[in-house]
């Protein structure tokens, strides 16, 4: 009898122990995994180093050298010919990391950037980018997020740069948002989503949609961002007595507040701002805990007027977004051409 009274008296404090090592063990997985890719891709560097420096021996040599080091490390998959290939091409397409560094101030993570994503991931990038800008923005992806391959592929071939480099300057779009909600939202929030995996139809509505994102949630937070929690669908929230239902409701690890996500299959119109900001000051009386910050707003339209969202958000109370969606994945050579023109304006200006 007293031993169970023990035992039960005992739980709380071993579930803690418990809970504090498995986290501990789980961080010290990651650093250790993060430690061994840093020494493959250095090692991989320095093989690639050797090769560009003595690149007048040609492919024969290459050849050899492959065939070599599989004899020398039989167990080790790195050495094919392709792979070596690759090496040379990833030292000399990272070698000038000065040059790397001009793009955004990067001097003291130019080597963060380099060593800190994956092989089968730099390969990819090297395969299916073409300017260092473009190359750069992958790799803080990459570590931010830590994308698979797949899943890294399917947002280069989503055009998630270009499409991110088309975003109107945040100038034109957030002028008039107040300050407090401009720097989050810009910074953790896309200006056009691609949601080509839910596979719907010509038409659909608004409940069809929000069945399609339940069903593919894994794939919805890999576009939106693995920062994001489910937390539910038409979350019921009672305001003056009568029911509220907000469309989609999740947690933002990072900026640690409840977003609210209303899902819209038309043209974006300015009283859904009044509407979402009436759910955020509810999310925030009502639901939020006291450690968390103010809640935040998306509005998912299918299309947006870009002045009539500025004067929408000109006075909101609230930090609100509004992004548009597409279920298919856009036309790339479009987009490079609509970049291409956007330039020469600039250089006509």
């Amino acid at each position: 009898m007293s031993l169970k009274k023990e035992k039960n008296n005992s739980t709380p404090d071993y579930t803690k122990i418990l809970d504090h090592i498995i986290k501990y063990i789980e961080t010290s997985r990651l650093h250790a995994f993060a430690q061994i890719n840093k020494i493959l891709l250095k090692t991989y560097w320095e093989i690639g180093k050797t090769l560009s420096e003595n690149a007048s021996y040609g492919k024969s040599v290459v050849k050899r050298l492959s065939f070599d080091l599989n004899q020398k490390y039989p167990k080790s998959k790195g050495y094919s010919v392709t792979n070596l290939w690759n090496m040379k091409r990833f030292y000399e397409t990272y070698n000038n990391l000065q040059t790397l560094c001009e793009y955004e101030k990067l001097q003291p993570l130019a080597g963060e950037l380099v060593f800190n994503v994956s092989w089968t991931n730099h390969v990819l990038i090297m395969d299916k980018t073409s300017s260092m800008e473009e190359k750069i923005y992958y790799l803080k992806m990459c570590i931010k997020e830590r994308w698979s391959k797949r899943e890294l592929k399917r947002q280069i071939d989503s055009s998630l740069f270009e499409r991110y480099m088309l975003v109107d300057t945040p100038k034109k779009v957030t002028a008039l948002i107040p300050k407090h909600a401009t720097k989050d939202i810009v910074k953790h929030f896309k200006d056009e989503y691609v949601l080509e995996f839910l596979n719907l139809k010509k038409e659909y509505s608004e409940q069809e949609l929000e069945n399609a994102i339940l069903n593919n949630l894994k794939d919805f937070f890999l576009e939106f961002g693995k920062s994001f929690t489910y937390i539910g669908s038409q979350y019921l929230i009672e305001i003056g007595g009568r029911e509220n239902r907000i469309d989609l409701l999740f947690y933002h690890r990072v900026l640690k507040c409840l977003v609210a996500v209303d899902l819209k299959i038309g043209e974006f119109k300015a009283e859904f701002v009044g509407q979402m900001q009436k759910y955020l000051a509810a999310l925030d009386e009502k639901v939020r805990l006291d450690d968390e910050k103010e809640s935040i707003g998306l509005i998912l339209c299918k299309s947006k007027n870009h002045e009539e969202v500025r004067f929408a958000l000109a006075k909101t109370l609230s930090p609100v977004k509004v992004a548009t969606y597409r279920t298919k994945l856009p036309d790339k050579k479009l987009i490079l051409k609509r970049l291409e023109n956007i330039k020469i304006t600039d250089l006509k200006q």
